[in-house]
């Protein structure tokens, strides 16, 4: 189970990675990555494209789900 603060940068992440998209597109990306954002990028503070940043840079550690979350955002985008 994420924990609050996790669950917390995930949103934050996802506002503003993700404006266009339906807010149960965000909730499904919220559940794959909130998890990644606590495990690759804690201390990274939301805002400003940082959380996307860590992603790049640590993409061949995102978890397979939200590894696919951010590309079905990055599709429908």
């Amino acid at each position: 189970m994420p924990t609050l603060r996790s669950a917390a940068l995930a949103g934050l992440l996802l506002a503003a990675a993700t404006a266009p998209l339906a807010a149960q597109d965000r909730n499904a990306m919220r559940e794959a990555c909130g998890q990644d954002v606590a495990r690759l990028c804690p201390g990274v503070k939301p805002g400003g494209g940082r959380i996307i940043a860590c992603f790049k840079e640590k993409a061949a550690e995102l978890s397979p789900g939200c590894r696919s979350a951010l590309q079905q955002a990055q599709a429908q985008r």
